[in-house]
C-alpha cells in the first residue's frame, strides 16, 4: 500500500456520501450529517492522534491499522462513541465498532 503515510480522507468522504449523509468541512476531520446524527469523523495513520472529546465519532483508517487503532481506542476508553472504517486500497472497508457500552444497556 503505497498512501500509508497519508491518511485516507478521501475515501472517508465518499463512504459517507454514499451512506447518505452530508459532509462538511476540510482537512482530515469533517461533519457527516444526516437525520438527527452528527458524526465527527477523522482519517487517520496511526493510533495516537484520538481526540479526547466528542459524543459521535468515527475514525477512518487504511485496514492494516484498523486493529491496533481499535485496541488503542479500548485502553484509552474515551468518553464518546465510536466506530473505526478499515479502508483498503480498493476501496473496500471493514468496519469495527467499539464494545457496547454499560449505559446503552
Amino acid at each position: 500500500m503505497a498512501t500509508v503515510s497519508t491518511p485516507p480522507i478521501e475515501q472517508a468522504r465518499t463512504i459517507f456520501s454514499d451512506l447518505g449523509y452530508t459532509v462538511s468541512g476540510d482537512g482530515d476531520e469533517f461533519r457527516a450529517e444526516r437525520k438527527w446524527r452528527v458524526v465527527r469523523v477523522t482519517a487517520l495513520t496511526d493510533s495516537e492522534t484520538t481526540p479526547d472529546d466528542g459524543e459521535l465519532r468515527c475514525f477512518v483508517t487504511w485496514s492494516d491499522r484498523a486493529s491496533e487503532l481499535r485496541r488503542h481506542l479500548r485502553r484509552t476508553d474515551p468518553e464518546y462513541e465510536w466506530a473505526i472504517i478499515g479502508v483498503r486500497e480498493g476501496g473496500d472497508y471493514e468496519v469495527l465498532r467499539a464494545p457496547p457500552s454499560a449505559t446503552a444497556a
